[in-house]
């Protein structure tokens, strides 16, 4: 209902007919919790809009009208402003856990839906009234700025009715009766699967570590619990273990492999968004101990569906002298996955809130928050200040995100990882302590058309003292923005297929020192960044110290295409499918993706884009590749088998790649990406009975960049030294 008074009010609004909740012993508190989801229909009740020009009570008239029609308003004329508005949700959350004392609602109007979020302020019993401040959707048809919110009913949840009246300038009123829904703003499922042998940690005694919160409540807390709690009614999907028999002794997986298993395990579902997510537990990623998990931000077409957690990792490692460290690791663990779990929901770091697409402006850093989404060992007093005072819980700012935030941003499946949650103004200091730069291993920043772009970061301390930074702080992009201004269009934020969650490495930068890291840009999550002919800008700035550190703009340029083949090829090149397995070093699922690398490497050899396209399909077949398969009949419905190494394959396309045109590849790929990518292949061909190849690529590779110099500048010494001993550690091993 719309109605224009004489004169605003801001009498109560009141529920006439509607029973009184019950109280104990007094008006307040009430008997039940009155936070949740009420919903709406249109034959619930219909919206009247009028104008009283001669009511002595703007407020008594529209209580009549709500209440008992429109007899006695003669002299009212209907105005209809909003007509048969569709389903309607309110979400209020007032009390119950972490209550955050406000509203939000959803107004369907056809196809379109338009969000809202008000601050409430009690206003007396089962009444709350504040501002709207946050619309989304086609606003126009939400004109209010004020909601007052009345609650009543019998003692039964069953029996709850919500009743809002919304306010705009002008004296416009619309009310709107809503009938209770759940306790729960959403629902989501979760399944738990872990390799085997592992197992999947989902709950936890809080009171089994002695380092905890003194208020702290004793209790079994499992993952389920701890999103009920945010406002989820979570439930979970039966769940198992995923058979590795078939994989050998190697329990470790790398990007690739994770990638595909989550490809073929998630196409058993629709494709779509949806309010599911898969957690998987196994043993070690190959990178090693210092990566706890890992969030997957692109699982077909959709974003943030899976995550998984490595239980063998850094989080499995008690600190010295603990007092109970296997209850710091089941601790630890536990943290983890919902960590991870958060990241699916689309929820950033705790000091990052400030990075990306702000959903609200201004949105704060909380780099001390003692939240899921912090790490233990960044806060003030590391791990040990962390667990203290750590309530099993996400922070306040978080919990409104979850619960209020209009669904897409958090829906898995929808928007796309970092959308919507923060880029705010570059703090940067008077006198930076550290320099920044983005640069390229070639002559002239000129890429040819179809080829990847990989850019070299470089963090240099520029100070007369030591700094401390993290050693992953280039590789991860936790603390990294990434910007691509494209030759037509807004900017993009770079965000890569992968977020990792690393163990803390704090290393000493000494004056002068630097710090590198390869960055692939071309293409993320947000599709490809870098790909049109023309010239592109391209910058960053990195978080430290509560500070910005902002680098000079790198300008690049795409050439146009040099041949009619290159034109026709490009629709295929730059696919989804293509980028991940650019991204994650190959696949041996995506079948359209090798088929189009196999047509680059078979029809423009001669190009850059070969040597990436050569890479990616030699990586997979140099060792052997663990590959999830559906299978009906087994108890998981999935089984984890190995496809053997093809190792003359793979000898072949490295030698096309790494050998034939190693001077090319050092350029496209970077010095350190050509120097990773060849100790990988190495290392995989090693294991492959074939350590004389290994060898033969590392003696390249070291000879390759020995005689490189680019803008004055020559490889590290350290670097060079360490692919001498690899390249003399397989030749031994071939001797041998």
């Amino acid at each position: 209902m719309i109605v224009k008074p004489d004169a605003p009010s801001t009498a109560d609004v009141s529920v006439e007919g509607m029973p009184e909740i019950q109280f104990q012993g007094g008006p307040e508190p009430l008997k039940q919790q009155v936070s949740g989801l009420y919903e709406a229909r249109p034959h619930d009740s219909e919206d009247v809009s009028i104008d009283i020009r001669d009511a002595a009570d703007g407020v008594a008239a529209l209580d009549g009208a709500v209440d008992g029609g429109l007899d006695g308003m003669a002299r009212a004329v209907p105005v209809t402003l909003v007509s048969q508005a569709g389903r309607e949700e309110l979400r209020l959350d007032v009390d119950g856990p972490h209550a955050q004392q406000v509203a939000s609602g959803v107004l369907g109007l056809g196809l379109d839906r338009v969000h809202w979020i008000a601050a409430l302020t009690p206003m007396g019993p089962r009444r709350w009234r504040g501002p709207v401040h946050y619309k989304d959707g086609p606003t126009a048809a939400f004109p209010y700025t004020t909601v007052t919110i009345h609650v009543g009913g019998h003692g039964d949840a069953g029996d709850m009715r919500a009743m809002a009246r919304f306010e705009a300038p002008g004296g416009l009123r619309r009310t709107r009766r809503y009938r209770y829904s759940s306790r729960y703003f959403h629902t989501v499922d979760f399944e738990f699967d872990a390799a085997t042998g592992e197992s999947a940690t989902t709950s936890i005694n809080t009171c089994a570590h002695p380092n905890r919160p003194g208020a702290l409540p004793c209790e079994q807390l499992s993952i389920r619990t701890v999103f009920q709690r945010a406002g989820f009614d979570a439930t979970e999907s039966p769940g198992g273990t995923v058979p590795i028999a078939g994989a050998g002794a190697d329990a470790r997986w790398s990007d690739a492999e994770m990638h595909d298993a989550m490809q073929v395990f998630w196409s058993r579902f629709s494709s779509s968004a949806q309010w599911a997510m898969w957690v998987f537990f196994a043993s070690l990623h190959e990178r090693g101990t210092g990566l706890g998990g890992i969030m997957f931000d692109d699982i077909g077409p959709n974003h943030r569906q899976g995550t998984a957690i490595f239980n063998d990792s850094f989080i499995a490692e008690a600190p010295a002298g603990d007092a109970n460290p296997q209850a710091w690791v089941r601790r630890m663990i536990f943290w983890t996955a919902c960590h991870e779990m958060g990241h699916a929901f689309n929820l950033a770091h705790s000091w990052q809130k400030s990075l990306g697409t702000p959903w609200v402006p201004g949105l704060p850093d909380e780099p001390e928050a003692r939240s899921f989404m912090n790490y233990p060992f960044r806060v003030a007093g590391g791990q040990a200040a962390f667990f203290a005072d750590f309530g099993f819980r996400f922070s306040d700012q978080e919990l409104l995100f979850l619960r209020h935030s209009p669904e897409r941003f958090v829906r898995m499946g929808d928007a796309a990882w970092f959308d919507h949650h923060g880029f705010g103004e570059a703090r940067v200091p008077v006198q930076p302590a550290l320099r920044l730069q983005l640069r390229v291993n070639r002559e002239r920043p000129v890429y040819e058309f179809l080829e990847p772009v990989v850019l070299e970061a470089k963090l240099t301390n520029t100070s007369g003292s030591p700094q401390l930074v993290d050693a992953h702080v280039l590789d991860s992009l936790d603390d990294m923005t990434l910007v691509v201004l494209p030759p037509r269009g807004p900017a993009r934020r770079h965000v890569p297929f992968a977020r990792y969650c690393h163990a803390p490495e704090t290393m000493v930068l000494g004056p002068g020192e630097s710090l590198y890291s390869s960055l692939l840009v071309s293409a993320g999550v947000e599709g490809q960044a870098i790909a049109e002919p023309g010239t592109y800008r391209v910058q960053a700035a990195l978080r430290h110290g509560g500070e910005d550190v902002v680098c000079e703009p790198l300008t690049l340029r795409v050439a146009a295409p040099a041949s009619r083949e290159e034109e026709a090829l490009a629709p295929d090149v730059f696919t989804e499918d293509v980028a991940r397995a650019l991204a994650f070093g190959g696949t041996a699922v995506l079948e359209e993706a090798n088929d189009t690398l196999s047509t680059v490497v078979d029809r423009l050899g001669d190009r850059r884009v070969a040597v990436h396209a050569a890479l990616a399909l030699a990586l997979p077949a140099a060792a052997d590749y663990k590959v999830a398969t559906a299978r009906p009949e087994s108890p998981a419905g999935l089984s984890v088998d190995v496809r053997r190494a093809r190792p003359e394959e793979a000898r072949r396309l490295l030698e096309q790649a790494l050998v034939d045109r190693a001077d090319e590849a050092a350029a496209t790929l970077g010095h350190i990406r050509f120097a990773q990518e060849t100790e990988t292949a190495s290392e995989r061909l090693s294991t492959s009975d074939d350590p004389e190849v290994a060898g033969r690529l590392m003696g390249v590779a070291h000879d390759t960049l020995v005689r490189r110099v680019v803008d004055r500048r020559r490889v590290l010494p350290s670097v060079l030294e360490e692919l001498a001993r690899k390249r003399d550690r397989y030749t031994r091993a071939a001797v041998g």
